[in-house]
């Protein structure tokens, strides 16, 4: 998938930056006329809709890669079954025990 991703450092300053215009947007439209704050206003629309792709984007990778990690596992069980109810043994033991001790 092609899909350009972006890492959650980079999306939270993109959040950061539209909040910080969207702060200074509403403090000079106090001090505004119409034209400028509807200026603003299409500014700040522009935005949102900008962050919304990004986190559509975000979504759509996240969802493809727990796709391909399910597809996976599943081929992996399918693969190795005695295995996997081995692995699912010891993990059911480790908890049994760990919440046993408590």
């Amino acid at each position: 998938m092609d899909t350009p991703t972006l890492d959650k450092q980079g999306l939270a300053q993109s959040l950061r930056r539209m909040i910080d215009e969207a702060d200074g947007l509403l403090k000079s439209a106090a001090r505004s006329g119409d034209e400028a704050f509807d200026s603003m206003r299409d500014q700040f629309t522009d935005q949102v809709q900008q962050m919304r792709s990004q986190l559509d984007q975000l979504e759509e990778t996240a969802v493809y890669r727990a796709r391909r990690a399910a597809r996976a596992a599943d081929h992996s069980v399918h693969e190795h079954p005695y295995g996997a109810m081995g692995v699912a043994a010891a993990v059911g033991l480790l908890v049994g025990v760990l919440i046993g001790r408590r």
